[in-house]
C-alpha cells in the first residue's frame, strides 16, 4: 500500500535549533524515499526583508530544498492568522499532491496551531481594527487590555496583556458579534491532517537565555540597524505587524534616537527572553508531542516517527 504523504510539525523556542532540524529532516526523509519541502510557520519571516531580525534562512543555505510563505508579505501588510492558515494548508496541500512530506517549522504558536488544528477564525472588521489600531497607538496595550477584561474575563486571563495586537483583534471579534478563541487551543484540538507528527525541540532554560543573548548581540553586530533603515524607506513604519517585531521596534527607536543601542539591544533580549518562555509554555500544551533535545539526529527522528 502506497503511504500517505505526511505532516511534520517542528515547534519550539526561538532559538532551539528548529531550522537547522528542519533541512536534516527533510534530508533524512529522501534518503527514505520520501521527498520533502518546508513550509514556514514564523509570522515575522513572511516578510520580504525582515532577515537578520528574524534569523530568516538564506537561500544559498537551503539545500536545495524547496522553502515555502518566506518573504510573501510587504513590511506594510498585516499578517493575519486567517490569512496564513489558509495560504499554510495550500501549500501542504500541494506538497502533498506532489508526493511529498510537508515539513512546517516555526514558533509562532496561533500560527501553528491554525494550521494544525480546527481552529475556524471569525470574520475581520476593518474599518473597526484601525479605529482599535490607532488608540493602541495613542494609548498603549493597557487601556485596550482593561476593556477586555471587562467585556471578555476568560480571554483577557489567557493573553498576554503586553501584546497590543491581540488585544485588539479579541475586542474586534467581541465588537463583531463573535465569540473570541481567547488566544488559546480548542479545549479539544482535532488535528487537520491524519498524518501528522510533532515534534518538540527544547534546549534547557540558562543554556536557551544563553542562545538568545548571543543571538541578539549578533544581530546588532551582522546590521541590524541598516536592515531596518532600508526597511524603513519601504515603509516599514506603516506597517502594522512588522514594525512591531521584537528586535525591530527596538532599531526604530535607535534609529530615532529615542534610546541607545545598549538599551536596544537590551531591551530585546528581555522581550526575546519572555516571548521564548511564552511559546514554550504554548507548545506543551499540545498533546503527542514527541519533544526531542537540540541536536537530535533527524534519522533517528524518522526511524522514531515512522
Amino acid at each position: 500500500m502506497t503511504r500517505a504523504p505526511a505532516l511534520w510539525a517542528l515547534v519550539g523556542a526561538t532559538g532551539t535549533g528548529k531550522t537547522a532540524l528542519s533541512l536534516d529532516l527533510a534530508e533524512a526523509l529522501q534518503r527514505r524515499g520520501r521527498p520533502a519541502e518546508i513550509v514556514n510557520a514564523d509570522a515575522m519571516q513572511l516578510y520580504r526583508g525582515m532577515d537578520i531580525g528574524t534569523a530568516k534562512l538564506p537561500q544559498s543555505e537551503r539545500r536545495g530544498i524547496r522553502h515555502h510563505l518566506f518573504d510573501v508579505l510587504e513590511v506594510t501588510d498585516d499578517a493575519a492568522v486567517a490569512w496564513y492558515q489558509d495560504a499554510a494548508r495550500t501549500a501542504i496541500a500541494d506538497i502533498h499532491a506532489r508526493g511529498a512530506d510537508a515539513v512546517l517549522v516555526g514558533g509562532s504558536g496561533l500560527y501553528v496551531s491554525g494550521v494544525l488544528f480546527d481552529f475556524r477564525f471569525p470574520p475581520r472588521d476593518p474599518a473597526l481594527r484601525e479605529t482599535l489600531e490607532a488608540e493602541l497607538d495613542e494609548q498603549g496595550p493597557g487601556v485596550l487590555y482593561a476593556r477586555l477584561q471587562q467585556l471578555d474575563p476568560a480571554t483577557a486571563e489567557r493573553m498576554d496583556p503586553r501584546n497590543g495586537r491581540r488585544i485588539v483583534r479579541a475586542l474586534e471579534v467581541l465588537a463583531t458579534g463573535s465569540a473570541t478563541h481567547g488566544a488559546a487551543l480548542p479545549d479539544e484540538p482535532v488535528l487537520w491532517h491524519p498524518e501528522t507528527r510533532i515534534v518538540g525541540v527544547a534546549v534547557p532554560r540558562e543554556e536557551l537565555v544563553a542562545r538568545l543573548d548571543q543571538r541578539v548581540e549578533g544581530m546588532w553586530r551582522d546590521g541590524l540597524l541598516d536592515e531596518v533603515a532600508t526597511l524603513r524607506d519601504r515603509g516599514l513604519e506603516r506597517g502594522v505587524t512588522a514594525r512591531r517585531a521584537i528586535g525591530y521596534a527596538q532599531a526604530l527607536a535607535e534609529l530615532h534616537g529615542e534610546i541607545s543601542r545598549a538599551e536596544a539591544i537590551a531591551q530585546t533580549q528581555q522581550l526575546t527572553r519572555r516571548y521564548a518562555r511564552r511559546q514554550v509554555s504554548w507548545f506543551r500544551r499540545y498533546e503527542d508531542v514527541h519533544w526531542v533535545d537540540a541536536g537530535h539526529a533527524a534519522s533517528d527522528l524518522v526511524r522514531e516517527l515512522s
